[in-house]
């Protein structure tokens, strides 16, 4: 089943995944919200759906009122980047609190086509590898 895509009604017209099978989230505000109380959209109720970097650098833009939103992107673009390159060389990057972001390894094998059934040789490769950090670890599970 292929991918459906989807235009937006608000915002800058990006094209996103469709968060549910309803257009709208169910919310104890209004029986045909795309958002909740708190202003956060929703996929499925109880769960917020990820944040998307033009929302990060909003968010962060909005909490430092004295900081002008472009200096707030170049600055999360910068953080973006240099965590990429460092993961590029093969470098580990360690945010205290946070998590760690490394690079492992996976070795070449024989794979299996799903639709064919036939074996395909699938290269050696290198994937982005994230661990949680002590205290986003507590955070999470409210200790």
């Amino acid at each position: 089943m292929g991918r459906r895509f989807r235009r937006e009604s608000r915002g800058f017209g990006r094209i996103s995944r469709p968060r549910s099978v309803f257009p709208f989230s169910v919310c104890a505000v209004s029986s045909y919200s795309r958002g909740d109380a708190c202003g956060q959209r929703r996929a499925h109720p109880g769960r917020h759906e990820p944040m998307i970097r033009s929302e990060l650098i909003q968010k962060i833009a909005d909490e430092n009122p004295h900081l002008y939103q472009r200096d707030v992107e170049r600055i999360v673009n910068t953080i973006f980047e240099e965590i990429t390159d460092a993961m590029s060389r093969g470098d580990r990057v360690e945010l205290r609190g946070f998590g760690a972001f490394s690079v492992k390894q996976r070795d070449a094998r024989v794979g299996r086509n799903p639709r064919t059934g036939e074996s395909v040789e699938v290269e050696e490769k290198h994937v982005p590898f994230f661990k949680t950090g002590k205290l986003l670890r507590d955070r999470l599970n409210g200790k």
